[in-house]
């Protein structure tokens, strides 16, 4: 199973480590990762395995958004199966 997080928001350093330190304390695998920096406006998109996850998907997603708001970001978190019925024509 997967998930994909986005994050977006003003430029700062250690997002990605922030983020994926999330990822490796719920053992969640971050299988690709693209980013973007336009100006100072910041832009990821992860792709993560949660086969192995140690928590509730609930739980991780919560972690993103809780760090989304302490950091100013907008991060988003969701199943692959959401993700993808979103985005099929």
């Amino acid at each position: 199973m997967r998930a994909v997080v986005t994050v977006i928001g003003k430029d700062n350093v250690g997002i990605l480590h922030k983020v994926s330190g999330i990822c490796a304390e719920m053992g969640v695998n971050v299988i690709e990762v693209t980013q973007s920096v336009l100006q100072d406006m910041f832009a990821m998109i992860m792709l993560v395995d949660i086969t192995d996850m140690n928590k509730d998907f609930s739980q991780l997603v919560d972690d993103m958004t809780n760090l989304g708001e302490k950091l100013g970001l907008s991060i988003h978190t969701m199943h692959e199966d959401i993700f993808n019925s979103m985005h099929n024509i």
